[in-house]
């Protein structure tokens, strides 16, 4: 998240994305190298939420972290990783308008029949994320809750790329 991406960091890639999207409220959940991520934000960009579990490697825990730290306001939270630099604004501004629209409880972007990153959920189920208790993640949540989801077919593969490898990181940094 701290290799650089275009004038920026691969997270301060998403953080702009996000923001430029019309995202009110973000939340950063550190872990790992946790100083040098809260000081290469701009300030008032995010707040940060510090996931002590963040070593044992699952996803769950920086988002039950997140989730916690949410305003008591919101009313939904868009799940997106920090690793996704390539994700594009008209995805999450047109995640949060089919939420806003048509009332689904989960609205999740597909493209070519594959589920991606961000996802949307609604207040009510952040409980059952918040319940959930390893060994299940966050794919057996989507599963039980499969009939509560709206699919957003996107036009391309953004959605389903992350950097966890620095062959990916290579492979999709821009110029």
């Amino acid at each position: 998240m701290l290799l650089p991406w275009k004038d920026t960091t691969v997270l301060g890639q998403v953080v702009s994305t996000l923001i430029d999207a019309g995202v009110s409220e973000i939340v950063v959940v550190t872990g790992a190298n946790r100083e040098e991520i809260e000081d290469l934000l701009p300030e008032n960009s995010a707040r940060f939420e510090y996931n002590p579990d963040y070593a044992n490697g699952e996803m769950l825990t920086s988002v039950k972290a997140g989730l916690k730290a949410l305003d008591q306001k919101s009313q939904a939270a868009l799940i997106a990783l920090g690793d996704q630099p390539q994700i594009q604004r008209h995805v999450i501004e047109r995640l949060i308008e089919a939420y806003r629209i048509s009332g689904s409880k989960i609205v999740v972007p597909s493209y070519r029949m594959r589920r991606g990153h961000p996802w949307l959920v609604d207040r009510m189920l952040w409980s059952q994320i918040l319940a959930i208790a390893a060994p299940l993640t966050l794919r057996d949540f989507l599963e039980e809750q499969s009939g509560l989801i709206e699919y957003l077919t996107v036009d391309n593969g953004s959605i389903l790329s992350d950097l966890d490898t620095p062959q990916d990181y290579l492979q999709e940094k821009p110029g």
